[in-house]
């Protein structure tokens, strides 16, 4: 009887994808609280706006989001301003913990913190992503590290004519004693995309257009699939992406974070 059950679960799993089929959920049962954040988002956009009088511009804007991590923040940002690609602004967004006094002295940093803690990753990216001005938009978090050369080999393969929309690198996992784990590369097939969650933003950079904009549901560790992965795959229905095989992400798997397994949980 339990078979017969599951039968047309299954059945919509094949079609659809057990990812699609759990994000549909989420937008039912989560709406309320993405139309009070885009409130909140709104506000704290336009307070911050006034706070630094102009939107910072670059070829490309890096977002970091934060929380309560001033040490692997500050090596965030070295990492992002240690880039070859020296043409871009890096902005910090504190999820309403307050920022660490000792963050780098460099005229491409701007660091703002919210008024209130939302809980929200992409509702504080989304705040990074309003306040600047780019032609390309990048995102790493404050716990992750990028290779000197990730944002040039990414915008070498985005500015090539004909070139894609958007590009994702591959990613070095690592442990949190340092130690290599794994590298995850998965070229992009939207299609698989729907039953496997291979995607997340530390990787992705991509043209700045109206569709590039983050999820406002709130989404608890037990919420899946994550932020990352609806962005990006949304993000593919009108814009081309393609995957750059060389790793140029040291993505920290943290107990104590929100990180994709990378395992199908779709039973």
């Amino acid at each position: 009887m339990r078979r017969l059950l599951r039968a047309p679960w299954e059945l919509l799993k094949r079609r659809f994808g057990w990812l699609v089929l759990y994000e549909l959920r989420n937008k039912v049962l989560l709406a309320p609280t993405a139309r009070r954040l885009r409130r909140i988002e709104d506000a704290e956009t336009a307070r911050l706006a006034r706070r630094l009088g102009h939107r910072p511009a670059a070829r490309v804007a890096t977002v970091i989001a934060t929380h309560r991590r001033p040490e692997a923040l500050r090596r965030a940002v070295v990492s992002a301003l240690g880039q070859t690609v020296r043409d871009q602004v890096v902005i910090v967004v504190d999820d309403g913990a307050g920022l660490p006094p000792e963050l780098p002295d460099d005229p491409r940093l701007f660091a703002v913190s919210l008024a209130r803690n939302t809980g929200v990753a992409g509702v504080v990216r989304n705040v990074g992503i309003r306040l600047t001005s780019s032609a390309y938009v990048a995102f790493l978090d404050d716990d992750n590290l990028w290779e000197p050369d990730h944002l040039e080999s990414a915008l070498a393969a985005l500015e090539e004519p004909g070139g894609p929309d958007g590009v994702y690198t591959a990613l070095r996992r690592v442990r949190p004693d340092g130690t290599d784990m794994d590298v995850l590369s998965v070229p992009f097939d939207r299609r698989d995309a729907a039953h496997r969650a291979f995607l997340d933003t530390n990787a992705f950079v991509a043209r700045r257009t109206p569709a590039l904009r983050f999820s406002r549901l709130r989404r608890t560790p037990e919420v899946l699939p994550r932020e990352d992965w609806e962005l990006i795959r949304r993000y593919a229905r009108g814009h081309r992406v393609a995957h750059l095989p060389r790793p140029t992400v040291r993505y920290l798997v943290n107990p104590g974070s929100f990180y994709t397994s990378w395992t199908d949980r779709g039973a």
